[in-house]
């Protein structure tokens, strides 16, 4: 049997937007639909892994993102020290998901060989396909690359008996999905495979992607990982912090995905 693991979602920013611009064509309501940002604690017996690792306040501010905490702020309040972080995992390089970058500094990076090809290769000469990723981001994972804190991974590996790395594509050419042995059975968290429940679940795609058909694809690989739809957690939707428990009570902004939904609703 795994171990069994707990996990945080901890939300450390906000964009206000609307539903246009969240899928491929838009959308004919076209009603408020903001995204949250988040990076996600895991952890088990002697073991504290971080999956993902945001932005830090500057670059919010160059993005109009409006920051609700620093990342070590939110990490602090759900009891994480990032120098006692193991491991931290990448879904991929874009500049909310791989900044910070000294943030866990005894920590392990743990990403997909195909992420770093493509952040790094001819793709980038394209300005529509390199502005989500941050120059100083791609340089400092090289920099811990030389340092031999970098690990890359190639398709799907097992990092922990109950946590397992799994490369879908799509989002971008790397992007790797987490699935995680909770409790409450196998969480995957679906990073940016899913922004939203609303592009999994309606089949409609986030507008920024490498390719479409990889993209959808990915929904019968989330699915089959998954041990029900109520255990596919979406990268950045709002939904994520009303649908479960606070990680402990007063606590705003992180919550337990390895727990049951509050009330036991449909997700």
């Amino acid at each position: 049997m795994a171990p069994i693991y707990e996990i945080c979602a901890i939300r450390y920013a906000h964009l206000e937007r609307t539903a246009r611009h969240n899928f491929i064509g838009g959308d004919e309501h076209d009603g408020p639909m903001p995204l949250d940002y988040y990076v996600w604690s895991i952890r088990g017996p002697d073991v504290c892994f971080v999956l993902d690792t945001g932005f830090d306040p500057a670059t919010g501010a160059a993005r109009a993102r409006r920051m609700v905490q620093p990342v070590e702020v939110g990490l602090a309040a759900a009891g994480i020290d990032p120098k006692l972080v193991t491991d931290v995992i990448i879904s991929h390089m874009h500049y909310d998901h791989a900044g910070n970058h000294d943030l866990f500094a005894n920590a392990r990076y743990h990403l997909q060989t195909e992420e770093m090809a493509y952040c790094t290769g001819s793709a980038m000469c394209h300005a529509i396909v390199r502005a989500p990723y941050d120059a100083r981001d791609v340089q400092a994972m090289i920099g811990k690359l030389f340092a031999g804190r970098v690990v890359c991974h190639d398709g799907t590996v097992e990092l922990a008996p109950g946590i397992a790395l799994h490369r879908v594509g799509g989002h971008t050419r790397g992007l790797q999905i987490v699935r995680v042995h909770t409790q409450r059975g196998w969480v995957v968290l679906a990073s940016d495979a899913a922004h939203f429940y609303a592009n999994w679940q309606q089949r409609r795609p986030f507008p920024i992607v490498d390719n479409v058909a990889a993209y959808l694809d990915a929904f019968a690989t989330i699915e089959a990982l998954a041990s029900s739809p109520q255990h596919v957690i979406p990268g950045h939707d709002p939904l994520v912090l009303e649908r479960y428990p606070a990680a402990r009570a007063g606590l705003a902004d992180v919550v337990r995905v390895d727990l049951d939904p509050r009330g036991g609703g449909r997700c």
